[in-house]
């Protein structure tokens, strides 16, 4: 089979591999659509590490090709997801309530961090019955493949918020995460949701998803602003979406005491995040930093999946471009380098 691979660190290209055979408890599955994301592009350029001839992507569906002989729950022919954290459920780490992180700091991450990623005609799925899930009738692949990690993700920042009903929300960075974010702060009930990003595109599409109001940081001073939209108060729970320390330290500034910096973004350069030591009220202030890798498993899939079917969110506007599995390598660079407006781009495998 064809696969699209991290040769070393920043370069890219197209290998052939064997088709993976599952074992007792696994699932080959023909991938039909995927997503490119910027965590595959901090990846390449080195954020966790060289990496030789390791297929790439985490966000991906198609069809179940074939199945262990202990898997129960699917078959071949079902349309499924698959998360794109894949824990051990066995783990300690899962049994305490953090699946993400089996068997190690970010464990549950195997695709395209210690396995081969989605990025294939065929790529293996670990522990199948528990972290797939079937694609309802009347929810496309197109929709469906969000689940994997955006909408995921984005929700889990607004979960982590504890976003009280009427409150206030500031989300920096409207890209695919962040729009999420967006909507799941919407989700949750909150009152007042602002929107930090400078790109057109993306504030037009939070204004869609919940957005009340949009700070552009290329024009205004967007601490300065977001406290003027809260009276001087600051916003309950202040969601980083990016990875960027300005970000990061920003949304710490305008976090009111007591209330929750979500961090979803992937810090992928540096040494250090620093914390503005007097914003945080030296130490005192009662903030809360909460760190997320967006939660695998089957029942995580179920809910993303059932917001769709509700209809709900439809997450299909934040795809902007779409390519064949052939022309892989620019849609990569594409993504990687932010051209053309680029949000999300969609992979078509067949």
């Amino acid at each position: 089979m064809k696969a699209f691979v991290m040769k070393g660190i920043g370069k890219v290209g197209f290998a052939d591999k064997p088709i993976p055979t599952p074992g007792p408890n696994d699932a080959i599955i023909k991938a039909t659509r995927g997503l490119i994301c910027t965590s595959d592009a901090h990846t390449v350029h080195g954020a966790i590490g060289p990496r030789e001839n390791l297929t790439l992507g985490h966000e991906a569906v198609g069809i179940v090709h074939q199945v262990g002989a202990e898997v129960r729950q699917f078959k071949p022919g079902d349309r499924v997801v698959a998360g794109a954290i894949t824990p051990d459920w066995g783990d300690l780490a899962s049994q305490a309530g953090f699946s993400s992180q089996s068997g190690a700091a970010l464990g549950g991450w195997k695709f395209a961090n210690i396995k081969d990623g989605t990025f294939a005609e065929f790529f293996h799925v670990n522990d199948a019955d528990a972290n797939l899930a079937a694609i309802p009738a009347g929810v496309s692949d197109e929709a469906a493949v969000y689940c994997c990690d955006m909408m995921s993700t984005g929700f889990k920042a607004a979960e982590n918020g504890d976003i009280p009903i009427g409150g206030a929300v500031a989300v920096f960075a409207l890209g695919a995460v962040g729009l999420m974010a967006v909507a799941g702060a919407r989700l949750r009930g909150a009152g007042l949701i602002i929107g930090v990003d400078a790109v057109a595109k993306r504030q037009e599409l939070a204004r869609v998803y919940g957005a009340d109001a949009i700070v552009d940081f290329s024009r205004e001073d967007v601490v300065a602003r977001i406290m003027q939209l809260t009276d001087g108060r600051g916003v309950d729970c202040a969601i980083e979406a990016l990875g960027s320390e300005e970000a990061f330290q920003n949304a710490v500034k305008v976090t009111k005491p007591g209330g929750v910096i979500s961090n979803a973004g992937y810090h992928g350069k540096g040494e250090v995040v620093g914390i503005p030591r007097l914003e945080w009220g030296v130490g005192m202030a009662e903030k809360t930093i909460r760190t997320l890798l967006c939660p695998g498993g089957r029942l995580r899939m179920e809910r993303m999946l059932r917001i769709l079917k509700s209809g709900r969110i439809d997450p299909t506007p934040m795809t902007t471009h779409v390519f064949k599995f052939d022309q892989l390598e620019r849609a990569f660079e594409m993504m990687d380098k932010k051209l053309d407006g680029i949000i999300k781009p969609l992979i078509v495998f067949a």
